[in-house]
C-alpha cells in the first residue's frame, strides 16, 4: 500500500477525520467564495452547525453551470496569486470549468494519484507509459505527477502518433499502461497491423478511465493485449484523476479516497440521498482542497456505494463502476439508453471489432436509433475459410446483434455492419454518439 495508514483507517476514526475536514472546508468556503456565502446562509448551516456526517445533506450542491456562472475565479478560496496551476475542461458546451490548485493541492494531488496507481499494481521502479492528454486536460499531468512521486519512470507520450507509440511500449519495456479504454484498444489495434503479438511488450497492467467503459470491453484489453485491465475515476472539477480506483486484488468496485473526498448517492430529478448498494447520481464534497473546494458537486455519473470490506484491506468505501452519465444518457422514444449497454452488447460478438457508433435522427416525428460497427478483420477471411457465403453470413449476424439490442435496450436498433477501418479511431476520449436530433430541430 502507498499510505497503509489511512488507506485502512478503522471506519470510526476514518468518520472523525471526515467531519473534522468538513467543517474546515465548510468554513473556509463561508469565508472566501461568495457562491457559498450566500447559499450557505439561505440554508441557516456554518461550520460550528455540523454535528455529524449526516449534516452533509444540509449543505448546497454545487453543478457545473454554477463554475460556469462564475468562470473563472469565482469558485476560488484564495487569492489568485496562490494558485500554481489551471487546468480547464474543453468547453465545449459553453464556457469552460476550470480547476485550480495550489502548491498544497499539487503535493495532495500527487500523493493521491500515486496511491492510486499503488492500489492498481504499479511499483517504484516500473515504466509507465502515459498516453491521457496532457495540457489543459487533467489525465496527463495528474497521471504523471503521481508516477514520478510513486518512483516510476515515466513515458510521456500523450494520444495520437499511434505507431510510434507501440514501437515506444515496445522499446521501453512498460510495465503500466495508462489511457483511455477506447485509445487502449486503438493501441491493441495497431499492434496487430504492426504484426507485433502481446508476447512482444512487457505490459502487464492497464489503468483506463475517462469515460465509461463495459466489462465486455475490460475482456477485450485484457484478451488483446495480455493484461489486467483497471478502472480509474476523477474528474477535473473535484480533482482530476486519483479520486478513485479498482484495486488489483479484486477488480470490484473503485476505492474512493474518502480522507479527501465525501461521497454520496442521490435520486438525480428528486436529489433525495440514495442508500448505499442503490444506484443513483454520484455526489463528491472536497474535503483537503485549497485553491477550489467544492461541496456536493454533482458530478452526473451514475453508480453506487459498496459498503462492504474489501479483501485487500482497504476500509473507505467502493463506487460501482460508472454506468453512464446523466448527459450522455439517450432518451429514445422514451427509452433511457446509455452507450455503455450497446458497447456490452457489441464487445460480446467475436466477430465484431471493437469500434462504433451510435446515430439517432428523426423520420416523421419518430426517433430512429442506428448502431454501426465493423467487422473484425479475420472475420471475411474466417467465412471465406470455411466456405460460407459472406452475404448470409452478414445477415445472420446482422438479425442476431439487433435481437440482442433488443433485449437489452427494450427497443428495436438499426444495425449496420462495415468493413474495418470505416469507423474513425479514437486517439483520446472516444467520440461515440452523433445525436441529429438538435439539428434536426432548429
Amino acid at each position: 500500500m502507498w499510505n497503509q495508514q489511512f488507506e485502512c483507517l478503522p471506519r470510526r476514526e476514518l468518520e472523525a477525520l471526515q467531519l473534522q475536514r468538513l467543517k474546515k472546508t465548510v468554513e473556509l468556503v463561508s469565508r472566501q467564495v461568495p457562491f457559498y456565502q450566500e447559499r450557505l446562509t439561505e440554508a441557516g448551516v456554518s461550520a460550528e452547525s455540523l454535528e455529524s456526517l449526516k449534516d452533509v445533506e444540509r449543505l448546497p450542491f454545487t453543478a457545473k453551470s454554477n463554475l460556469r456562472d462564475y468562470y473563472p475565479f469565482g469558485f476560488c478560496a484564495v487569492d489568485v496569486s496562490d494558485i500554481r496551476r489551471i487546468h480547464a475542461s474543453s468547453g465545449t458546451r459553453g464556457k469552460p470549468t476550470i480547476a485550480a490548485y495550489t502548491k498544497g493541492d499539487l503535493a495532495t494531488w500527487s500523493d493521491i494519484s500515486a496511491r492510486c496507481l499503488a492500489t492498481a499494481g504499479a511499483r517504484p521502479g516500473d515504466v509507465l507509459h502515459n498516453s491521457y492528454g496532457y495540457g489543459l486536460f487533467t489525465g496527463g499531468l495528474g497521471i504523471h505527477q503521481g508516477a514520478e512521486t510513486l518512483g516510476a519512470t515515466v513515458i510521456p507520450a500523450s494520444g495520437g502518433r499511434t505507431q510510434q507509440q507501440v514501437m515506444l511500449l515496445k522499446d521501453f519495456r512498460a510495465r503500466i499502461l495508462c489511457c483511455t479504454p477506447s485509445y487502449a484498444l486503438n493501441l491493441a489495434l495497431c499492434l496487430d497491423d504492426m504484426k507485433l503479438s502481446p508476447g512482444d511488450l512487457k505490459l502487464e497492467i492497464g489503468i483506463f478511465g475517462a469515460e465509461p467503459w463495459s466489462q465486455e470491453c475490460r475482456r477485450q484489453l485484457e484478451e488483446r493485449l495480455n493484461i489486467q485491465a483497471l478502472d480509474i475515476y476523477g474528474l477535473s472539477e473535484v480533482m482530476g484523476p486519483g479520486v478513485a480506483v479498482e484495486c488489483l486484488t479484486t477488480k470490484s468496485g473503485l476505492h474512493i479516497w474518502e480522507d479527501h473526498f465525501l461521497p454520496e448517492i442521490i435520486h438525480p430529478e428528486t436529489l433525495a440521498p440514495l442508500p448505499d448498494g442503490e444506484e443513483g447520481e454520484l455526489v463528491l464534497t472536497t474535503l483537503t482542497k485549497e485553491g477550489l473546494p467544492l461541496l456536493r458537486y454533482r458530478t452526473g455519473d451514475i453508480c453506487s456505494l459498496i459498503a462492504e470490506p474489501c479483501a485487500c484491506g482497504r476500509t473507505a468505501r467502493r463506487m460501482s463502476r460508472v454506468r453512464g452519465r446523466l448527459d450522455d444518457m439517450l432518451i429514445i422514444r422514451g427509452v433511457n439508453v446509455y452507450p455503455s449497454e450497446i458497447e456490452t452488447v457489441l464487445f460480446s460478438a467475436a466477430a465484431l471489432a471493437p469500434q462504433y457508433q451510435i446515430v439517432i435522427h428523426r423520420e416523421r416525428a419518430l426517433d430512429v436509433l442506428t448502431v454501426r460497427a465493423e467487422f473484425a478483420q479475420s472475420t471475411a477471411q474466417t467465412w471465406h475459410r470455411h466456405g460460407s457465403d459472406e452475404h448470409d453470413e452478414r445477415r445472420k449476424l446482422t438479425d442476431t446483434i439487433t435481437t440482442r439490442l433488443k433485449n437489452q435496450l427494450g427497443l428495436t436498433a438499426l444495425v449496420e455492419l462495415l468493413p474495418s477501418g470505416t469507423i474513425a479511431l479514437s486517439e483520446g476520449k472516444a467520440v461515440r454518439v452523433l445525436d441529429l436530433r438538435l439539428q434536426q430541430d432548429s
